[in-house]
């Protein structure tokens, strides 16, 4: 009967989030603050005032969906949570492993803000706009739609970049290549395939250049073991070494998020509960969907937090 927290990748911003977090509590106000300072910009009035497409931005979206993780953390562990004592893993879709690593003490919060600075930008920078694409394959098994993007990769790239279960693939590459992968994925079955208003091919082979600054950004900054483990988004299975993690991180640009996976290794190692931590609740809709046995929490609100201390610390 055990317990996991996960937290929420890019997609889950949203203007105005954390706002009501800081109107209540001294703890999230803090966390902002430091990130704001760790940053050298107000990433706090962008967060709460927009405009969208600039919180959209992934070199802002990804340090502001750890911030509003890491503020509901820091107002729990305020109420007497201790993470080691009733938590057993943590896991983070995509930036969001930044998010559980930073909750579970590996990095510091002004060192996961500055990293996310570094990947966002990076992973921007790594393809010019235009050449790169991603889109969700809905109703197709993975061992088809890895075989469609083998056969649409000649000549460019085209992998799954997410596995988020419930018969939802993102796919992610060459733009020609992701165009040709979504008209064969339709050809074969597909309930649906979409092109995604993405800015750049994540989670693919072309981000090869952005690995490579988040190796170097990761080799200078302090890390520790995180306290409980973390389930790896290129593993989905626990690792709790320090450098083992900072491997995997660099891995985690150019591969597969193996969302499912990791829900799938939850539920065979009796985790019963995931409570999702920070902005929106795209991470327990995509459990409900993967195993009904996992029941799906999140937490984001002032009432989330009361509702979550009373289940825990009761």
């Amino acid at each position: 009967m055990a317990i996991a927290f996960t937290f929420p990748g890019q997609g889950s911003q949203a203007v105005g989030m954390g706002k009501e977090l800081t109107d209540n509590f001294a703890e999230a106000c803090a966390v902002f603050d430091e990130v704001d300072e760790a940053l050298g910009q107000k990433l706090s009035d962008i967060m709460w005032n927009g405009p969208e497409e600039t919180l959209t931005l992934t070199a802002n979206a990804q340090p502001a969906l750890m911030a509003v993780s890491i503020a509901v953390m820091r107002v729990l562990e305020a109420r007497g949570l201790k993470l080691a004592d009733k938590v057993s893993y943590v896991a983070g879709h995509s930036l969001g492993e930044y998010s559980a690593l930073c909750a579970a003490g590996t990095f510091s919060l002004s060192d996961t803000a500055r990293l996310l600075r570094i990947r966002g930008n990076a992973m921007q920078a790594a393809v010019p706009v235009g050449q790169g694409a991603m889109a969700a394959i809905i109703g197709l098994e993975h061992g088809d739609v890895d075989a469609i993007c083998t056969e649409a990769a000649v000549g460019g790239v085209c992998q799954i970049a997410n596995d988020n279960g419930g018969g939802q693939l993102v796919i992610s590459g060459s733009k020609d290549a992701v165009e040709k992968a979504a008209a064969l994925a339709s050809e074969k079955g597909a309930k649906r395939a979409i092109m995604l208003p993405v800015s750049a091919p994540f989670h693919s082979a072309l981000m090869a250049p952005a690995a490579e600054a988040m190796r170097e950004a990761l080799a200078s900054v302090e890390k520790h073991n995180p306290v409980v483990p973390v389930i790896a988004n290129v593993r989905a299975a626990p690792v709790s070494d320090a450098d083992e993690i900072a491997k995997l991180l660099v891995e985690q640009v150019t591969g597969q998020v193996r969302w499912r996976e990791t829900v799938e290794w939850f539920a065979a190692n009796d985790v019963t509960t995931l409570y999702e931590i920070g902005s929106g609740k795209v991470l327990t809709g995509l459990a409900r969907r993967i195993d009904k046995t996992v029941n799906g929490i999140t937490i984001n609100t002032p009432a989330d937090i009361d509702a979550a201390l009373t289940t825990l610390l009761g």
